[in-house]
């Protein structure tokens, strides 16, 4: 591990699982893509590659964005929240986010817009 990652991995706060959330925002435009998970591997990848990669919790595996869906996600930056228990990745997302074909996660409006 590299001492950017060490020193990122030692200012993370896991879940129980080992896990932590990670917001993806698209780099350019701040818009919200989606959440998904990741542990000290997932981030370890992630930096490493510079190509978003997950842990899934239902398949118990981890996931490279767009490997095949072929919309991958291209990681501009990493952000540690300052209580070290989210990540923010902004990305330059090719095609859409979201498994359901939609362009992000968060297209169901509850309250306004």
């Amino acid at each position: 591990m590299s001492f950017l990652d060490q020193q990122i991995a030692d200012r993370l706060h896991r879940t129980a699982e080992g896990l932590v959330p990670a917001i993806v925002q698209q780099h350019d435009t701040g818009e919200v893509l989606m959440l998904a998970w990741m542990d000290d591997e997932a981030l370890h990848r992630t930096l490493t590659t510079g190509r978003a990669t997950y842990w899934s919790r239902s398949r118990q595996e981890y996931w490279v964005k767009g490997e095949t869906s072929g919309n991958p996600q291209h990681v501009v930056e990493v952000r540690l929240d300052c209580d070290g228990d989210t990540l923010l990745l902004k990305v330059d997302q090719e095609g859409v986010a979201c498994h359901t074909g939609d362009r992000t996660c968060f297209d169901q409006g509850l309250i306004g817009g």
